[in-house]
């Protein structure tokens, strides 16, 4: 049960028991390839529609976007691809704050959509819905970017261009199949683009706008991006090491130029150890990544990108699947997925079906970050970053998710969480009906979060700790049953031991 527990924790959201039996009974292997086939819940943007946040009094808001966010993170019965789709959400980071056209909320949604239809794909076809959605598109100036025009000294907008390459395929320095940079003769990393293949790319991604945009319905925001020939440069084109052939038309440059970024062969091991770093561990070994980006060149039948099969590489890989006593092993988790793991774990529910928690990303009385908040382009935290000042950064790793975390956030989180475990968030709630029956044994209350929760990863010293605190609550009444329950979640989900996920 740990370990299927442990591995609920990196493919999904935690555990609950029909989970880690399904796991048992199924094998790894077999509950990813169950996982890849699962049905999926009404989409987000079936969702919005059937509520009625098409009304035009929602039209410059973004009412129910976070209710539709929340709702499928914590209640779909697709948990490999909600955590997948999580996963992406920061890697090719949007942002309705960073939308400012009406309709965001459906921008958002269709992008969502977009995200699950697309991630046990190929990241060909991932890479290319991203380039031509429209949340993209105004997210990072794609849309309505026009050809440069030397009689008013305009060119081209490098946003896309540069990021697209920066930050969502490539990153700044080539590197070798294990992810570790390569250099120069003098020890320099070598880059992998410059300037001119910014201005050369940005020349390609010219003339895309809205297809059958109006302005009082969201629908158009649930198509991808259509070209306006007039609007596309038609000079010459370079950029990393290649040249657009002549003769082609605005859609096959784009072909072209998301093509020639697939095949770099830095997309392997920039994708994968971003991948492995939000489901598994912040320092894999470079032969862990190695066996990732090798799966991405080729997924044993000469097929690249097949997100099959980088997914299993990710999971199932001895790295992910052995608990390292080693200080470098595992990765703080996520303010948002604890959040996720309590309303799985424990059944929440949203009796009226609103999932009115809201946007959780302020750090002083929240969880200071929700999905789909990024504040920037660049994530919530950077996957190099390293603490300043601490031991992690003696030893050299990096700490992305550390990047949040503050005394403020650590303090905001447990305040946050006993609230919501307690009476829930917003009309989100559970009733513990499973739990109220352990609660007149402490001991047992602890060892079934270790096990849900925690992974069974809980030292010794955390559980006596935590059961002699849950003794100390009278057990006598319901209510006392119930505080017993409560006290014991909270605990645990504010125990290092369970923060820290190996």
């Amino acid at each position: 049960p740990d370990e299927a527990s442990r591995f609920l924790a990196q493919a999904g959201f935690g555990a609950t028991d029909a989970d880690i039996t399904s796991v048992q009974t199924l094998g790894y292997a077999g509950w990813i390839d169950a996982q890849f086939t699962a049905p999926t819940a009404q989409s987000h943007w079936d969702w919005l529609h059937a509520k009625g946040y098409d009304a035009l009094i929602y039209k410059n808001s973004q009412a129910g976007l976070d209710s539709t966010l929340w709702r499928k993170l914590m209640n779909s019965p697709d948990i490999l691809r909600q955590r997948i789709v999580l996963a992406l959400t920061e890697l090719f980071v949007v942002s309705p704050s960073g939308i400012p056209v009406s309709w965001k909320q459906f921008a958002c949604a269709a992008y969502m959509d977009m995200l699950e239809a697309n991630c046990f794909g190929n990241f060909r076809a991932l890479l290319e819905a991203v380039t031509l959605s429209s949340a993209m598109g105004v997210f990072l100036n794609m849309r309505g970017n026009q050809k440069e025009d030397p009689r008013t000294g305009r060119v081209p907008d490098e946003n896309y261009a540069r990021e697209v390459m920066q930050l969502l395929t490539i990153g700044l320095h080539q590197l070798k199949l294990d992810g570790t940079v390569k250099t120069d003769a003098s020890g320099k990393p070598i880059e992998t683009y410059d300037q001119s293949s910014i201005a050369g790319l940005a020349k390609v991604f010219t003339g895309w706008d809205f297809t059958s945009y109006h302005a009082d319905t969201p629908d158009h925001m649930r198509l991808p991006m259509s070209l306006i020939a007039s609007r596309h440069s038609t000079s010459s084109k370079s950029f990393l090491g290649v040249t657009v052939p002549t003769g082609l038309t605005g859609v096959q440059e784009l072909k072209f130029a998301l093509d020639t970024i697939f095949n770099h062969p830095n997309v392997g091991p920039f994708v994968g150890k971003q991948l492995i770093e939000r489901l598994v561990t912040s320092n894999p070994s470079t032969f862990y990544v190695g066996r990732v980006a090798a799966a991405f060149n080729d997924n044993g039948s000469g097929v690249r990108g097949d997100m099959k099969a980088v997914i299993r590489a990710v999971l199932l890989d001895g790295e992910a699947r052995t608990v390292f006593p080693s200080a470098t092993a595992g990765k703080l988790r996520e303010p948002m997925i604890r959040l996720v793991q309590w309303a799985r774990t424990f059944k929440a529910t949203s009796p009226t079906d609103a999932w009115n928690i809201g946007d959780t990303s302020d750090p002083a009385k929240k969880l200071g970050q929700s999905p789909l908040r990024s504040p920037s382009v660049f994530n919530f935290f950077r996957p190099g970053y390293v603490p300043p000042n601490t031991v992690l950064a003696q030893q050299q790793l990096v700490a992305p998710e550390f990047q949040i975390l503050n005394e403020s956030t650590v303090v905001s989180y447990v305040n946050y969480m006993q609230t919501v475990i307690n009476t829930g968030a917003g009309e989100v709630a559970s009733s513990y009906a499973d739990e109220l029956a352990l609660a007149a044994n402490a001991g047992n209350l602890v060892n079934r979060y270790n096990v849900l929760l925690a992974g069974g990863q809980l030292s010794a010293a955390a559980q006596s700790t935590i059961q002699n605190a849950i003794s100390a609550i009278s057990g006598s009444t319901d209510a006392g049953k119930r505080t017993r329950v409560t006290a014991a979640v909270l605990l645990v989900m504010s125990a290092p031991d369970y923060l820290v996920q190996k």
